[in-house]
């Protein structure tokens, strides 16, 4: 018995599945695993001398797809009706292992010219390791299929989140947002030790560092934006920082022109949650030609300072005025030195909330109200 299809591709972007293989047709069927073992009633037939692929190339890579080509002799390519294609998360590889064999875990194309383009976002994530392995096939009368020897391993790395994903981030985040509040200062919470190793041993300014994997799994700006994290939201009834934080009793606070004014651009760089009722929205403030600037301005939304749904600074009556969105968690960093001096340095008088800590934290990848169509 033939088995039945995985996938269609599909006429309609916003059909509830997206296309797998471009063009193609795929089946989920019970086929031999990479070391040639066939499950008892697998219905594929004694290996026959079909061209075995070689010099696997991957190209293309996106953050959900990628095209793939190889070389094959010419000897009975013209029986080849399919191609296996064996997809496997590298970190992942055997943990089907004490699965049944007659799981279905490969994907089936119909045969046709390369490369072709594989692409689905319920089994391809971004920024994730991958290995792959493809045979030839041979589609019988019967429904049985005559394949190959598997190709060799090939790996590879999917890629970051484009501006195109971000930009559906940042569209999502919008809804959300809620109106706008009245700030005045940026501040930055850490342990006493830290601003004393500021202070002696790199001049009293604060440092840039790479930013940790906390929210989106496909931000391009996860450890490799190096920035200082602030925050900037403001308790309802007092207008003020609230006097609670989760990394440290210290606080410095810094007027908030020092660090937002029209010599600054400013990128959207995610949207997320950790399973939690409240969202949290990271920002970018990058001086206008900085190295942190010229790095978002390639890969990040660009936000207009005047007018955007979460952080915005103009001028009223010759004075800069600062608001930040209410109903989301404000993340900015901002991606040079800071200098001690430019602001204050104090305890706080609240608690240390640790479960409010984002370092490194994991997006909820079932959440409809942050998550797009790709790969989480």
């Amino acid at each position: 018995m033939e088995a039945p299809r995985l996938a269609h591709t599909m006429s309609s972007p916003t059909s509830p599945c997206e296309e797998v293989i471009k063009n193609l047709s795929l089946e989920a069927i019970q086929l031999c695993d990479r070391d040639g073992n066939k499950s008892q009633d697998s219905g594929i037939a004694e290996m026959e001398e079909l061209p075995v692929p070689h010099n696997i190339k991957i190209s293309n890579i996106t953050c959900d797809s990628f095209k793939i080509s190889w070389d094959m002799n010419s000897k009975s390519k013209d029986r080849i009706t399919h191609y296996f294609i064996d997809l496997n998360k590298k970190e992942n590889k055997n943990s089907n292992k004490f699965k049944h064999k007659d799981v279905p875990t490969k994907l089936v194309a119909k045969a046709v010219p390369l490369p072709m383009t594989v692409r689905g976002h319920w089994f391809l994530s971004p920024r994730t390791e991958y290995t792959v392995a493809v045979q030839t096939a041979s589609k019988q009368v019967d429904g049985d299929y005559v394949v190959s020897e598997w190709s060799e391993i090939i790996e590879f790395c999917t890629a970051d989140y484009s501006k195109v994903h971000l930009t559906q981030l940042l569209e999502k985040a919008e809804v959300i947002a809620g109106r706008m509040l009245k700030l005045s200062v940026f501040y930055r919470n850490q342990h006493k030790e830290y601003f004393d190793y500021t202070r002696e041993h790199h001049g009293n300014a604060m440092q840039p560092s790479v930013k940790d994997n906390s929210g989106s799994h496909g931000s391009p700006i996860s450890g490799k934006l190096e920035g200082i994290f602030f925050s900037c939201n403001t308790e309802f009834n007092t207008g003020k920082p609230p006097q609670d934080s989760p990394y440290g009793r210290y606080r410095f606070e810094i007027a908030a022109e020092k660090l937002f004014n029209p010599n600054t651009n400013l990128y959207f760089g995610d949207f997320y949650c950790m399973y939690t009722a409240y969202h949290y929205v990271i920002l970018v403030i990058a001086p206008v030609g900085s190295p942190g600037d010229e790095f978002c301005k390639q890969r990040l939304p660009q936000l207009n300072i005047k007018d955007n749904k979460f952080l915005t600074c103009d001028e009223e009556d010759g004075v800069m005025v600062y608001h930040h969105a209410q109903d989301v968690i404000l993340e900015v960093i901002y991606t040079d030195p800071v200098d001690l001096s430019l602001g204050t340095v104090a305890e706080i008088t609240g608690h240390q909330l640790m479960s409010l800590s984002t370092a490194n934290a994991k997006k909820d990848p079932s959440c409809k109200t942050c998550n797009i169509s790709v790969g989480r």
